[in-house]
């Protein structure tokens, strides 16, 4: 079962968090996020092209794992099937559709679907074959061919074929998210049934190939007898609490909708043995309970209604642990590693609104939030404060551009501002801990906003020379971060902006969320350590107007450049060096104010799981990694300390 991250309050990434922190879709399937590595046993050539044949795919290197290996190096293989995952969720949820554009889906219900092929932990961005045995492409990458596994079967019994596999690529563009349909529909042309369990996905000239064979081996794949059966009804766009069959290792069991919801293992999975699987999928059954908010959502971990609980609030990590099963070892609270390129986590200016076409005043804002009052007044010093789009890895912008990093911007021209190419990147501020409102950054901003035209009135309301007030509203749905947001926002009507924050409803954030119907809001990028097509959706001007992955609505000339740098790039050092560019012009445009981000992840269990020993650098594998310890389990209903 793949992870299926939410964000949390320092958007690190974790598994099943309440649902108020969360800036995303879970249910959207992962196509453009990460790249596949390329290992390719060369074949006989086809007419003049040299054929590639392999169990995986690498952008640059090679595959950790060789063909035919037996199992992931950090999975137990001795790890025992049993017991329950129960979990929480914050909020309300009205479709087991994952995919649907309209309401709001259950905690985990795309786990169903897999896809072509299956994530590595401990090698950034590879994959190995899942569904597909294998796969094989030509040097020119101009197409792919997928060739399926005979024995993979959907959760009734049915074979999962080429047809399934083309139907569901075709029913993602006529059905799928506007912002994936027409970004996938112009790359992948086509997709052909070859055979039974061959498959064909063809490639325009027009865009580049990286990253292309790893867009497709992400399609989750539906039955297309399924659907087919009653189309009026079985819709991918339109919210249904029947999730269809997939042919993952759960299936579902249950669904009370704002309740809770229950997967139980397939007995009849037909991946079990697969060497992608091994040591994996332990439960034999995962349990979601939904909480009204996230207070509720505590008390019932301390009464043991759930028992795991990876922590998205810094108030809670630091206070809400002191109780007597955290004292005498019934519940553990623990931390662990993060590999991952943090989330680019901050507040998000709405570039399609009016008031946010002025760099000057996004410069303002910047300097209204004091990160370092927050941190040490609210969130316990936990947190570090974020400037660049990749933290702490050898993709960030440092120092002034230099080598093939200033060529690349020397390239861009008048697109972009001239003192980029001899100034350091755009750094987070600086501010006084001492007081929520640094005075010295709140002067530097008034000052911004009097040379950009909005000057201070006799009601101490800031208009421009039409007479309109400087107006932002800051849209939530988390009571989480509405404790840390306010004073970001007092801080703004302090500089005479007439400022709101608006919390709403989870169903009413979703859909203005998807309508850009907001001027702030909270959102984490989610971020790879070889970034590719993905960021298209991130911050390209294709999809700007409604990409649920670009709330800002960036549309820039050189940001589009840079992101066909990134996606041509053929070596790590271009790759590299394009990357370094688009962090220091995205932190130039100031349309984020940058806060905080952790490198662990922060999560509490009652004592009765366990996981491996060698544990991977990308993901802390809660859904498919862990297991239940029965004889822990056993002594802790015993004592009376769980039911």
């Amino acid at each position: 079962m793949a992870q299926n991250p939410t964000r949390n309050e320092q958007g690190a990434s974790c598994v099943a968090t309440p649902a108020d922190d969360r800036n995303t879709f879970a249910a959207l399937p992962l196509l453009f996020f990460g790249a596949l590595l390329v290992l390719a046993t060369a074949l006989p050539a086809w007419g003049e092209e040299k054929i590639i044949k392999s169990h995986g795919f690498a952008e640059f290197g090679e595959l950790k794992y060789p063909e035919g290996f037996t199992h992931f190096d950090y999975v137990n293989t001795e790890a025992p099937k049993g017991g329950e995952l129960s979990i929480s969720a914050v909020g309300t949820f009205d479709s087991m559709n994952p995919y649907t554009r309209n309401g709001r889906a259950g905690s985990l219900s795309s786990e169903q679907f897999e896809s072509l092929m299956v994530e590595s932990y401990d090698e950034p961005g590879s994959y190995y074959g899942l569904l597909a045995a294998s796969l094989e492409y030509p040097e020119s990458q101009d197409w792919v061919i997928f060739n399926l596994r005979p024995e993979a079967r959907f959760s009734d019994g049915s074979p999962v074929t080429a047809d399934d596999v083309v139907f569901s690529h075709n029913i993602l563009l006529d059905q799928g998210l506007k912002s994936y349909a027409e970004a996938v529909r112009k790359r992948i042309p086509k997709a052909e049934v070859l055979g039974p369990h061959r498959v064909k996905f063809y490639f325009s000239p027009d865009f580049p190939r990286r990253a292309m064979i790893s867009q497709v081996a992400g399609t989750p794949a539906f039955s297309k007898a399924w659907f087919e059966a009653d189309p009026e009804n079985r819709r991918l766009d339109e919210p249904r609490l029947d999730p269809g069959i997939g042919s993952g290792p759960y299936v579902l069991e249950s669904a009370e909708v704002n309740q809770r919801i229950v997967y139980r293992r397939n007995p009849n999975y037909w991946g079990a043995d697969l060497n992608v699987n091994i040591g994996r999928h332990n439960y034999d059954s995962i349990r979601v309970e939904y909480f009204g908010d996230a207070i509720a959502a505590m008390e019932g971990f301390k009464a043991g209604i759930y028992t795991l609980r990876p922590e998205n609030s810094s108030k809670s990590w630091a206070t809400s642990y002191d109780f007597d099963a955290v004292k005498n070892g019934d519940v553990i609270k623990g931390e662990i590693p993060d590999g991952n390129v943090p989330a680019a986590n901050g507040f998000v200016m709405n570039l399609l609104r009016p008031q946010f076409q002025d760099i000057r005043v996004r410069e303002a804002v910047q300097l209204a939030y004091n990160f370092e009052w927050t941190n040490e007044s609210l969130q316990y010093g936990l947190f570090r404060h974020r400037s660049s789009f990749w933290q702490d890895t050898a993709l960030a912008a440092q120092g002034v551009p230099e080598g093939r990093e200033l060529e690349v911007l020397s390239a861009l021209g008048d697109l972009i501002d001239p003192a980029i190419l001899t100034s350091e990147p755009v750094m987070a501020h600086s501010s006084k801990a001492k007081r929520p409102n640094d005075r010295r950054n709140l002067r530097r901003a008034m000052k911004l906003l009097d040379e950009a035209g909005w000057t201070v009135g006799d009601d101490g309301l800031r208009r421009n020379a039409e007479g309109e007030v400087l107006k932002i509203e800051f849209l939530l749905d988390s009571p989480t971060l509405e404790r840390i947001v306010q004073p970001y926002v007092s801080n703004l009507q302090t500089m005479g902006i007439d400022a709101v924050l608006n919390r709403v409803d989870y169903a009413q954030y979703t859909s203005r969320r998807r309508e850009k119907d907001f001027d702030m809001v909270s959102f984490a990028y989610p971020k790879s350590l070889e970034p590719s097509t993905g960021l298209y959706q991130q911050f390209g001007s294709e999809a700007h107007q409604y990409s649920v992955f670009n709330p800002a609505g960036l549309a820039d000339p050189a940001v589009d450049a840079l992101l066909a740098g990134i996606v041509e790039a053929k070596t790590q050092e271009e790759l590299y060096a394009n990357t370094r560019a688009l962090d220091r012009v995205l932190r130039a445009k100031r349309f984020m104010v940058p806060t905080w981000y952790l490198d662990k992840n922060w999560i509490a269990y009652w004592n009765q799981y366990s996981y491996p020993e060698n544990m991977p650098p990308y993901s802390v594998g809660l859904l498919d990694l862990w297991w239940v310890d029965a004889e822990r389990e056993a002594a802790l209903k015993a004592s009376g300390a769980l039911r």
